[in-house]
């Protein structure tokens, strides 16, 4: 469902991602570990149709980022650490604006929505204004507008950021459930801990190259039941796998 291969993106004085290729299998979550400023952010945005790359290619759900851009948008879901909604709208009224992007109106935006609430337990912000949200409510909100199309690919890029343990509990939940569905998500963080509980495979990403990659179980092996331990020895041996 993803697919990169030799994507690099160059700044005039930095450059941001080297050679970077990977693979997302369908219904599988792809944890992209790294800490802050090693290219996970720029990475899931030239997948995401957001940022040119400088070199390589990738596709989403089959389409290439470059050559078929709306295609990959309307495939795709996107969440970042502290995105914003609109605060003077409600949960309902945020929703249906944004619904009306991919075309659902009436009784399909009904539908959707109804799925989402089911899926995040939406009921109690679906009339509330979000300046009266929790951090946790609105993030809901944010996950749900990204989703309301059921796009078989999720990008979650530090969604974790700034959220209490209940809303973060929630989130991790909501993972495990978008990809027991079938879908696929692909999962940025620098939190190890998350991505031992929700990932299948990882990727070990610093200063713009994925030093290592491999199933969630073989990155424990190699840190002795820890990633933050694995990522660490990756770094410090300087691996290339």
């Amino acid at each position: 469902m993803v697919e990169a291969k030799g994507l690099e993106k160059r700044y005039p004085k930095a450059l941001a991602v080297e050679g970077l290729s990977f693979r997302v299998q369908p219904g599988k979550v792809y944890a992209l570990l790294g800490p802050n400023g090693a290219g996970k952010t720029t990475t899931l945005r030239m997948l995401a149709t957001l940022v040119r790359p400088s070199g390589g290619e990738a596709w989403v759900a089959g389409f290439h980022i470059l050559k078929e851009p709306l295609e990959v948008r309307r495939r795709l879901g996107l969440v970042n650490g502290g995105m914003r909604v609109y605060e003077r709208l409600t949960g309902r009224e945020v929703l249906e604006f944004f619904a009306g992007f991919y075309g659902l109106k009436g009784r399909a935006f009904r539908e959707a929505l109804d799925w989402a609430v089911g899926l995040l337990g939406l009921e109690e912000t679906l009339d509330k204004k979000v300046l009266e949200m929790s951090t946790g409510m609105r993030q809901k909100v944010v996950i749900a507008r990204a989703i309301l199309h059921r796009p078989p690919v999720l990008i979650l890029d530090e969604a974790t950021a700034g959220l209490d343990i209940f809303a973060r509990r929630a989130l991790l939940d909501f993972v495990k459930a978008y990809r027991n569905l079938g879908q696929t998500v692909v999962y940025s963080t620098h939190v190890m801990a998350e991505a031992e509980e929700v990932a299948d495979r990882v990727g070990f990403l610093h200063q713009g190259r994925l030093l290592w990659e491999g199933e969630k179980a073989e990155a424990l092996a190699l840190g002795e039941g820890n990633l933050e331990r694995a990522f660490v020895k990756v770094v410090r041996e300087g691996w290339k796998r």
